[in-house]
């Protein structure tokens, strides 16, 4: 399984530059959607993080706050090479409150805590805010217009290479390296490990897909059994007709093109889409069924993302992009669609 051979969908700009020289050229802040209320039996932390992964320190907290790792919970991994700020939620039902002054780990700062009634669980966030900053721009030509393409028409969505582990020292990355170990039976005991392995494995899954709807222009271009997903909801339905209401809804983004996250049970598609996904799923029978033993369950996710909000500057040849995305989207498949990146020996 390599990972270096996704589609682009946009010509090369051959333009060079440098990503994440230090963790502050890669920052994001989560966006809730809604405001904790002060009250109940969970508590919300507010942690800026530098240098660190989210599951990590989730078993930091735990173990501070004597809990099993099970009561602390987060809406969302965050890149370790970056500068983030995110939710932990701590499950403490009757229990007295927690001094959190003294919690002490390198990299990590508890800005805020605040009770609420609700679970914080995982993919419930409205978006994430990104600030990137990439130094060393070779050239600047086309860059302007390369940008107002990614705002318009979108870019191919792509899980990012960060979850699929560290390429510096394994072109296929760790994470997709332990899920081979797991394919052929071998035992993960390590509970984010094996949880970091599968979700490397059935996104692997997901980019080939996106790579071939890509590569056959049906990325955009909708066909009669399509799924399409609902904007902000995981609501779907089959395309049964293509008419000028379907394409307009295409066109205002109020619905997306899908692609499987595959798991057990049957596939929504029909016609010819549902033909492809069950040739393209006996491909890779192993993945699949593997998958499919480990209790996933058929989904989908939209195969396209658009940047909102997006702002940038160029200074000095240093490029900065300001842009949002939803829950589960990675940055780096916008900012590969601009640049030739190259990323820093140290941090990654």
């Amino acid at each position: 399984m390599q990972i270096q051979h996704w589609s682009y969908q946009y010509p090369s700009l051959n333009i060079d530059g440098l990503f994440k020289s230090i963790p502050e050229d890669f920052q994001v802040t989560e966006l809730l959607g809604y405001e904790p209320i002060g009250e109940g039996e969970h508590i919300y932390l507010w942690v800026r993080k530098t240098g660190l992964n989210t599951a990590f320190l989730a078993e930091q907290i735990a173990k501070y706050a004597k809990l099993p790792l099970r009561a602390v919970t987060y809406a969302g991994r965050k890149d370790k090479h970056a500068l983030t700020v995110q939710w932990f939620g701590v499950h403490l039902p009757g229990k007295a409150e927690i001094d959190w002054s003294n919690f002490a780990v390198q990299g990590a700062e508890i800005l805020r805590s605040i009770r609420h009634n609700r679970k914080l669980r995982t993919g419930v966030l409205k978006a994430n805010r990104f600030k990137i900053t990439i130094r060393e721009l070779s050239s600047t030509t086309g860059l302007e217009t390369r940008l107002q393409q990614l705002a318009l028409q979108g870019v191919p969505n792509y899980f990012g290479e960060q979850r699929f582990g560290d390429t510096r020292y394994d072109p296929k990355g760790g994470n997709l390296v332990l899920a081979e170990k797991m394919i052929a039976g071998e035992e993960i005991r390590n509970r984010n490990k094996r949880s970091m392995a599968i979700s490397a494995l059935r996104s692997w899954l997901f980019n080939e897909v996106v790579h071939h709807k890509v590569q056959n222009s049906t990325l955009v271009t909708p066909q009669i059994g399509d799924i399409m997903q609902l904007a902000g909801s995981n609501s779907f339905f089959c395309v049964d007709e293509i008419n000028d209401k379907l394409l307009h809804r295409l066109k205002e983004r109020d619905i997306f093109i899908s692609a499987p996250l595959w798991g057990s049970g049957h596939l929504s598609s029909k016609d010819s889409v549902l033909e492809f996904e069950k040739n393209f799923a006996s491909k890779y029978e192993n993945i699949t069924q593997t998958l499919e033993s480990i209790g996933l369950k058929q989904e989908r996710r939209a195969a396209i993302l658009y940047p909102s909000d997006l702002y940038w500057t160029v200074n000095n040849n240093n490029l900065t992009l300001e842009f949002s995305l939803p829950s589960g989207a990675f940055a780096t498949s916008v900012v590969r669609e601009l640049l030739n990146i190259q990323k820093n020996s140290v941090t990654g």
